[in-house]
């Protein structure tokens, strides 16, 4: 597993080039689920797959921007699930985008996700990373070298951000009413338009919630299990918190049925979710 996360850091030392010095208009392609591509994305899935694909012990590797799994080694236990460039559209407005991997052995669902990590290319290029039964790990890039910055990246048990995804005039009336409850308290609003960026800033402020519901005009939700919602599922349960869906479901019990699924989804602290809980008359 230490090979496949090097490899990750110096995937990510050189994505994190391409967004300084790359183009970052659009392509005329078009990814899996149809969003428009940009030129920014094809370069960094390229060197993703490029490196990625030169790993021992890797069975096969499945981009969010390919319709296609890459088989590699039949023989090999590893799929190693990723996003190359969350949060593209707002790179051109100069905010922190990341990418995210997920590493799954045998077919990849909650339950056989075994390692976890996402890449913030802001200020600093930061990795946060978990191996099923450990606390995250937070390393930082600095001056050539990467240096380790917390080795319990842990939640308080009640935070201060709210981070609501989706558009607002789609949201179920409950779900508004909990959004609006928590402003209510006191919640300040933090929501980027990229889910690392936004999801990162919670760890580090030591809690919050994010959350994406069920909404009119996306009923199964935005965000994709394989690539983005089970790895940090990972991520937060490890540090302290709480990652379910609009069931009151743990996530990490999710079972994709095609690699593109998608998924209402929840990530906080346990203040939070279970507040969400109540307003979704789930059991706590």
């Amino acid at each position: 597993m230490k090979t496949i996360l090097d490899a990750i850091k110096t995937i990510a030392v050189s994505v994190d080039a391409l967004i300084k010095e790359g183009d970052l208009g659009y392509s005329t392609e078009h990814n899996a689920t149809g969003d428009a591509q940009l030129k920014l994305d094809i370069a960094a899935d390229r060197v993703i797959e490029e490196s990625l694909s030169a790993l021992a012990r890797v069975r096969s590797i499945i981009s969010e921007e390919k319709e296609n799994e890459l088989i590699l080694d039949p023989k090999a236990p590893y799929t190693i699930c990723y996003d190359p460039l969350d949060g593209s559209s707002i790179v051109d407005a100069n905010f922190s985008v990341g990418a995210i991997f997920g590493i799954y052995e045998g077919e990849p669902a909650g339950a056989s996700l075994v390692t976890a990590a996402y890449i913030l290319f802001g200020r600093h290029i930061e990795m946060v990373s978990v191996e099923r039964g450990n606390p995250p790990m937070r390393q930082r890039f600095v001056h050539g070298r990467w240096q380790l910055m917390d080795r319990k990246f842990m939640l308080k048990e009640k935070g201060r951000h709210n981070a609501p995804g989706g558009t607002q005039q789609y949201w179920p009336p409950h779900h508004k009413a909990f959004v609006d409850s928590l402003f209510a308290e006191g919640y300040r609003l933090r929501y980027s338009g990229g889910m690392v960026p936004d999801l990162h800033h919670l760890i580090v402020k030591g809690g919050g919630i994010f959350s994406y519901p069920a909404a009119s005009d996306l009923p199964n939700g935005k965000l994709r299990q394989l690539f983005e919602v089970l790895p940090f599922a990972l991520i937060f349960e490890a540090a302290g918190g709480q990652a379910i869906d609009h069931h009151g479901r743990r996530l990490l019990e999710l079972a994709p049925r095609h690699h593109h699924d998608t998924t209402p989804c929840f990530f906080g602290s346990n203040y939070e979710i279970n507040a969400l809980k109540k307003a979704y008359g789930l059991a706590t």
